[in-house]
């Protein structure tokens, strides 16, 4: 069993959590030595591939110094899943009362997400101040998460969904930011291409997003 200062730790590690689709697990290494070059220290991988877990467990062998995760946990199983590839953590782009109670027993840290106030308050009341607001801008953005300021001081935020790297520092100046989620630094033709340099360059202006 973990601490709620575990997530909280990993979603400090960088302002940017690169959040990434890999069919290919042959490429996964090179695409987290691509951002940790570029300075960010944490990736999210999405299990909406088949290679996913394989990708999770690519990168926690070969670049240790970067903090890996399983992204789209949807069931038990799948945090049970993502553990055993070697994740260091999990998110989900919901929760259910299932998960938010496995998820306090669970060998690695797990995020919930949520995406109105009653969803928060059901996270808070199984133990979580760390969330992932998933869809960001869809469900109200930076003007929902000042809303959230209010009434749940407690909480802290993983925004992720419709963000941007120039929308991204109206995010990063909230308090009850710890870190934002987005799938522009890793961009499908710049995948397919090898292009890391790309890559690189993404997650180095990224990195220097927060001041």
């Amino acid at each position: 069993m973990h601490s709620s200062a575990d997530i909280e730790r990993i979603l400090k590690l960088s302002p940017v959590m690169p959040v990434v689709v890999i069919d290919d697990p042959v490429i996964a290494p090179d695409l987290a030595r691509a951002l940790v070059r570029g300075g960010l220290r944490v990736i999210e991988v999405t299990l909406r591939t088949p290679s996913a877990l394989a990708a999770i467990e690519a990168i926690a062998h070969a670049v240790p110094e970067i903090s890996v995760g399983a992204g789209t946990v949807l069931s038990v199983e799948d945090l049970r899943a993502a553990a055993n590839a070697g994740a260091t953590f999990a998110i989900s782009p919901g929760a259910t009362p299932v998960l938010l109670e496995a998820g306090v027993h669970a060998p690695i840290p797990y995020l919930p997400a949520v995406a109105s106030a009653s969803e928060l308050m059901l996270g808070l009341a199984h133990g979580y101040h760390c969330f992932k607001f998933f869809p960001a801008v869809p469900a109200g953005g930076t003007a929902m998460l000042k809303s959230f300021a209010g009434p749940f001081p407690q909480a802290r935020f993983c925004p992720t969904g419709g963000i941007t790297q120039e929308t991204l520092g109206t995010f990063l100046k909230l308090d009850n930011v710890l870190c934002a989620g987005g799938s522009w630094l890793s961009p499908a033709e710049a995948l397919a291409a090898r292009d890391w340099a790309r890559i690189e360059a993404l997650a180095a202006r990224a990195a220097a997003s927060r001041t």
